[in-house]
């Protein structure tokens, strides 16, 4: 099968990656060269980790990047019968990509999001397909990570439904179905979670190490909430949260001030160098 990926960055280069170590011809679809040459550089040096690991051979390795294309031609879309779309949280820029998208593509194509939280049936509304739109939440890292949340909109039909099941599980996924509401169930639990930890630094209750020791040693977790939300990004995070408030309208999911004065000073986590903790 013939897949599009559209975006070459973190997710995007991670799915891109399973589904051509899976079979797949895949086609990256990004609008910066530069970010095409780092997305293709990252698959080929995760590829080389698998070897070191001896997870696949070096000629598992070479045939997964024989099959990767990379384009900054958005037409190339049409070529494929799934097309994963997997940039940033702006319902603004996917509604655009997805109308482009359904313009483009065959009238059998399917056209599906890597949203973390923004609704499927509203991103399917834009289009004249919206029983072929549907959501693919993987989780990141892409590679490594089994579950993919599989959201179904408003109008998305049984045989999509049944044909991204089937495409996760082709893919040595677990895809877990579950129906469009804001935050899916991923982010409505996790970023709570997170949001509290951040209520609790802020009030003084304890310091980053402690509460993140506390998950840690006490519920299990692999990581501390604080931890995760430098991981994941703190703009990223107080995006999701926005989308809670707004579609919820609750004040349990209101952003801790914290939060949102982080990011506004730039301390975005890793990417940024600084967060909750400091970075390299």
């Amino acid at each position: 099968m013939k897949v599009s990926v559209i975006g070459g960055g973190t997710m995007g280069n991670g799915i891109a990656h399973v589904f051509a170590q899976h079979g797949h011809d895949t086609t990256i679809i990004d609008s910066s060269t530069d970010a095409l040459d780092r997305a293709r550089a990252t698959i080929e040096k995760n590829l080389g980790r698998m070897v070191k690991k001896e997870k696949i051979s070096e000629d598992d390795a070479r045939a997964t990047l024989d099959r990767i294309t990379t384009t900054t031609d958005p037409g190339a879309a049409a070529e494929g019968r799934l097309v994963v779309e997997a940039v940033f949280e702006s319902f603004e820029v996917k509604r655009d990509i997805f109308q482009k998208l359904d313009g483009i593509c065959p009238d059998e194509t399917v056209l599906a999001s890597n949203t973390s939280s923004i609704s499927l049936t509203k991103i399917g509304g834009v289009t004249g397909r919206a029983d072929r739109t549907i959501g693919m939440h993987f989780m990141n890292p892409v590679p490594m990570m089994k579950l993919v949340e599989v959201i179904r909109g408003q109008a998305t039909s049984d045989a999509t439904l049944q044909f991204v099941t089937e495409t996760a599980q082709q893919l040595g996924k677990v895809p877990v179905t579950v129906q469009d509401y804001p935050g899916f169930i991923s982010n409505r639990v996790l970023m709570p979670m997170i949001n509290e930890a951040v209520y609790c630094l802020m009030e003084g209750v304890a310091t980053r190490e402690a509460i993140d020791e506390v998950m840690k040693l006490g519920m299990a977790h692999p990581m501390g909430p604080l931890t995760l939300a430098d991981f994941i990004g703190l703009d990223i995070c107080l995006d999701i949260m926005e989308v809670l408030y707004e579609g919820f309208g609750d004040s349990k999911y209101r952003p801790c001030p914290l939060l949102r004065r982080m990011v506004d000073a730039g301390f975005l986590g890793r990417k940024s160098g600084r967060g909750f903790y400091e970075y390299e």
